[in-house]
């Protein structure tokens, strides 16, 4: 199995934090693996039992702002598994007329924001853009989906990011959108179900394929209990307008 749960070590932020798997009460080796976007994917070989992931970490300080390379303006502009961007290009030229860049930006998020409606367990993990489009519901991954399917069809470099997000009622692992604007990465949430400026990125990708918290090589396990908790000493005031660059 490959888990992606511990938070991304960035210029900025002094991490202490512990990473355990066990099997059945006996500890077993945890091998990380980093990914092109520093994602730690860690990576066990387990039998048969019950398996616990224990990760607890904390964090201090303010990430710098992640740097962008000319392969991620081409790599985020293509379709991927979960968001059709090419499939979207005729909604999003009926949609948005014309827009680009930060007008774009501004214009999808608002767009998916309100037409949109958070209902927990009203998607499935092999659900992308277009499927939430014709539900018009979603949780966040369908959200950060057809937000970055949108944005790649105006022509705006969007991806995909799992983030722990203090406020998040109830606490989960949590999916928003970076987009590529004027030579900067800016984080935007459609779900508006969270302050930016505290969340701590945890994977980066194309969509869910590349950003999963857990993910299977082999075998077929169960999953029986989550509990996640992210707090943060001051929960920021969120002003949706404003800027917010993740780090």
């Amino acid at each position: 199995m490959v888990a992606s749960m511990a938070a991304v070590a960035m210029p900025g932020l002094t991490i202490t934090e512990t990473l355990t798997a066990t099997l059945d009460g006996m500890p077993i080796a945890v091998h990380e693996v980093l990914d092109a976007h520093g994602t730690r994917l860690h990576h066990l070989v387990t039998g048969v039992g019950q398996l616990t992931i224990d990760y607890a970490a904390h964090i201090e300080g303010r990430a710098n702002p992640i740097s962008v390379s000319e392969l991620d303006e081409l790599r985020y502009l293509r379709p991927s598994r979960y968001a059709e961007s090419d499939a979207l290009a005729r909604t999003a030229a009926g949609e948005f007329p014309g827009l680009t860049g930060r007008e774009a930006l501004d214009a999808v998020v608002d767009w998916v924001s309100r037409r949109l409606e958070y209902v927990p367990g009203s998607s499935v993990q092999t659900d992308g853009a277009i499927a939430t489009m014709l539900a018009r519901q979603g949780v966040c991954r369908d959200y950060a989906h057809l937000t970055v399917g949108l944005l790649r069809s105006l022509n705006v470099p969007a991806r995909l990011v799992s983030v722990y997000a203090p406020g998040l009622s109830p606490m989960d692992f949590h999916a928003v959108c970076e987009a590529l604007v004027d030579g900067q990465w800016l984080l935007v949430d459609s779900t508006h179900l969270a302050p930016r400026e505290s969340m701590l990125r945890v994977a980066t990708g194309r969509d869910a394929a590349d950003t999963a918290f857990l993910t299977t090589k082999t075998g077929n396990p169960v999953l029986v209990d989550m509990r996640i908790t992210a707090v943060v000493d001051e929960l920021p005031n969120e002003d949706w307008s404003a800027d917010i660059a993740l780090g």
